[in-house]
């Protein structure tokens, strides 16, 4: 759904601008026709009337009347998603209560509790303000509590952010890099988890255009001119499967889609393959229209069709339909060896399960019998209610936790009686034992994977049994925390570790008290709050524990002052205040673009070792306290993290031409081992185009080397007409920058 915001220019007066307001306004009540009762357009008509009031001297970015976007939410909710009249209402009013005047208690008075509840979860969400890194994580909580409310919530800011998105192109770079990487990191797979696969998609894709330009420029050219080739392809394969398929007199439409830009993006870089080797390009998607009672059994029939018809690969068979995924995905997934040596995707699945898998939990609300699948998803929410409970942790790693648990796929796990325990990939023994009970997990000390002893860290795969074995001597331990994935046992290791910590503490504070007997000083809290700001701990509890295991041995306290019992701190020295000074003058005009060159001497700044960015790349600066500013590339493993959680100490960066100084890079070349080829190589490099090696190692094996080389270039450019060289060197198979050290 393309809104007005596409337009380039917005240049429309106030006659033309009403009657577009009305006609996005009409194709929003077109497109709701169906689900309309009586005394609905009404309510409708009023809330839409209320946000144009509301909004009417605002504007978006690009210009335009700012209504337009709740409108183009709502259509998004009705037209790709699937809801109805309420959550239409909803997404007319979600930025009232923040933006405009209009109060909560107006919109419950005018519309009733249950719409009034979902708009101020909506007004939570919006707060997700970039004011610190914790703060904007503490926000996703309050999000997580919104959503385990009403899920309705999540799905209309899904539209919202879909919505700013496709709109991106007239905000400031680094809030385009800012929302698309929130988006990746947060957005794209909660909508995967909402079973909306086309949002997430398209999501990942707009994200990438603005985080990775070049590249997805580069796959979007390439899929363009395929095309042609492809659909010739998909034709000569759907024919024989069409004529099968007809011939059993199935009702059924079959076609094949291109992948999104992104995940063939994703398949490149973990085969390390290129475009022309990624070979499922495109999907087959066969939809079958048939009564829910014979879904899958027709859909089993398809498949003994596909693979009499096509060779299908014996690992790649995906049976969601005996084991539907917790967000209600149903369908067959088979890769099979198509025409001209291609593999090709198969999907199966009936038109019910489609309209699940198109538009997510709205469809699977409304084909809700209770049945198995709904107490998946709402299993998988009571999961999270039990980890928000628990308010201890740490906001950030609360964030990372609830990625790593609750976006992730799920893979299904057995009990020795045969119940099933849905974890998420990468889980191991442990978090199996501590998702049977809390008690199970802290005494775990080993498992019986498939009846086979292994240790509690082994990594479980979808399918297995698991029988936990425990001890009553068996007490949690720090290492626990680095095998672990899921958030409960997170948080029950990092209680039980707190439990421990108190105890060991209690020694501490015995000893404090002894020490300030001999000098004559009460143990009151001025006292104790002196030492813990002195020593820059947290908390009483981490300088009792920091005193009983002896790494504070209180020998400074000759230093301080004693007034009767009171202690009072020494004077800091002035090292304190040199390190404040770097950040400041960084943050002057808050977000000053950067230019290294004329005044890369003025400030202090460094490379980022994680991806080593030289003059060219796009790059964005991130303030560190203490060490000024360190420049990552925006294709840095570690940049999504770091644009959504710290978004307010990022930096716009610009690199200007500068000749003089050299940047370390690294490339990493394989190809065929010939006589003579590391010559050929250095030859090029140091010889004919002049470029300072810093080292080189190369490995031979069973014909095949494997080179990487760490040389100082000017810039990008110059890096770039290097590859380009070395590819054309007889007998290299790919040239790649290397992104880690």
């Amino acid at each position: 759904m393309e809104t007005v915001a596409q337009i380039p220019k917005y240049n429309l007066n106030e006659e033309q601008e009403k009657k577009l307001i009305l006609r996005e306004y009409r194709a929003l009540l077109r497109a709701l026709k169906a689900r309309i009762k009586p005394g609905d357009r009404k309510m409708i008509r009023q809330a839409f009337e209320m946000s144009v009031e509301a909004h009417k001297t605002m504007r978006r970015k690009s210009g335009e009347p700012y209504i337009l976007h709740p409108i183009a939410v709502a259509r998004i909710c009705v037209e790709e998603i699937g809801l109805g009249v309420r959550s239409t209402i909803c997404s007319l009013l979600h930025d009232t209560v923040e933006d405009t005047d209009i109060s909560l208690d107006d919109i419950q008075r005018e519309f009733g509790n249950e719409i009034a509840k979902i708009v101020d979860g909506l007004t939570k969400i919006s707060t997700v303000v970039d004011v610190n890194a914790s703060q904007q994580a503490e926000n996703f909580r309050k999000i997580l509590l919104t959503l385990t409310d009403d899920p309705r919530v999540i799905i209309i800011k899904l539209a919202d952010r879909l919505h700013n998105m496709r709109t991106l192109d007239s905000m400031k770079q680094d809030k385009q890099l800012k929302i698309s990487s929130e988006s990746v990191y947060v957005y794209a797979p909660l909508a995967h988890r909402m079973g909306l696969y086309n949002i997430k998609t398209e999501m990942e894709d707009l994200a990438m255009k603005y985080l990775e330009p070049e590249t997805y420029k580069e796959i979007a050219r390439k899929l363009a001119e395929t095309r042609r080739e492809r659909t010739r392809f998909i034709n000569e394969f759907i024919k024989p499967l069409k004529d099968k398929l007809e011939a059993s007199d199935f009702d059924f439409e079959i076609h094949g889609r291109p992948k999104s830009i992104h995940s063939i993006w994703n398949k490149m870089k973990k085969k390390g393959v290129a475009f022309e080797e990624v070979y499922d390009l495109f999907a087959i998607r066969v939809i079958l229209n048939s009564p829910p009672e014979k879904e899958k059994e027709d859909c089993w029939k398809v498949y003994s069709m596909v693979t009499d018809e096509y060779i299908p690969s014996p690992e790649r068979l995906r049976d969601w339909l005996s084991n539907p995924k917790s967000n209600g995905y149903e369908a067959l997934h088979t890769t099979v060896m198509g025409p001209q040596g291609k593999w090709v995707e198969v999907q199966i699945r009936s038109k019910r399960m489609n309209e699940i898998a198109e538009k997510g939990l709205a469809a699977h609300y409304k084909y809700k019998e209770g049945g198995a699948d709904e107490s998946r998803f709402d299993k998988w929410l009571s999961q999270i209610r039990e980890v928000l409970s628990n308010q201890d942790t740490d906001s950030v790693d609360f964030l990372q936790d609830f990625k790593m648990s609750f976006l992730a796929e799920e893979i299904y796990i057995y009990t020795p009686k045969g119940d099933v325990k849905m974890l998420p990939v990468g889980a191991t023994a442990l978090d199996f034992a501590f998702a049977v009970h809390s008690e199970v997990g802290s005494k775990c000390i080993g498992a019986k994977v498939n009846h086979k002893l292994v240790p509690i860290s082994h990594k479980l795969r979808s399918g297995d049994q698991v029988e936990i074995i425990t001890s009553n001597k068996q007490k949690p331990s720090e290492d626990w925390l680095n095998f672990v994935v899921t958030a409960k046992a997170r948080s029950k290791i990092k209680d039980a570790l707190k439990e421990i910590k108190k105890q060991v503490a209690e020694e501490g504070k015995y000893t404090l008290q002894r020490k300030f007997e001999g000098l004559g000083v009460a143990l009151n809290q001025h006292n104790i709050d002196e030492l813990v700001s002195y020593y820059k701990l947290h908390s009483n509890l981490e300088l009792f524990y920091a005193i009983a295991i002896k790494n504070i041995d209180l020998k400074e306290l000759k230093e301080f002052k004693i007034t009767g019992d009171r202690l009072d701190a020494p004077k800091p020295v002035k090292v304190q205040e040199q390190k404040a000074e770097v950040v400041p003058h960084l943050n002057k005009k808050d977000a000053e673009l950067i230019i290294f060159g004329e005044s890369s001497d003025k400030i202090v700044y460094n490379l980022a070792n994680c991806c080593k960015p030289i003059p060219g790349d796009d790059v964005f600066g991130f303030v560190t306290t203490g060490k000024g500013l360190t420049i990552h590339r925006t294709t840095c493993p570690n940049a999504t993290k770091l644009l959504s959680n710290y978004g307010h100490r990022i930096v716009k960066t610009k690199w200007a031409k500068n000749k003089e100084i050299s940047f370390l890079t690294g490339l990493r070349i394989i190809g065929m081992d010939d006589v003579g080829v590391v010559n050929k190589i250095t030859n090029l490099i140091s010889g004919e185009l002049r470029i300072n090696i810093s080292a080189i190692t190369i490995e031979a094996r069973e014909g095949l080397f494997e080179g990487s080389i760490k040389l100082f270039v000017h810039d990008k450019e110059e890096l770039e007409a290097l590859v380009k060289k070395i590819k054309n060197l007889q007998g290299i198979h790919s040239v790649d920058r290397f992104e880690t050290e």
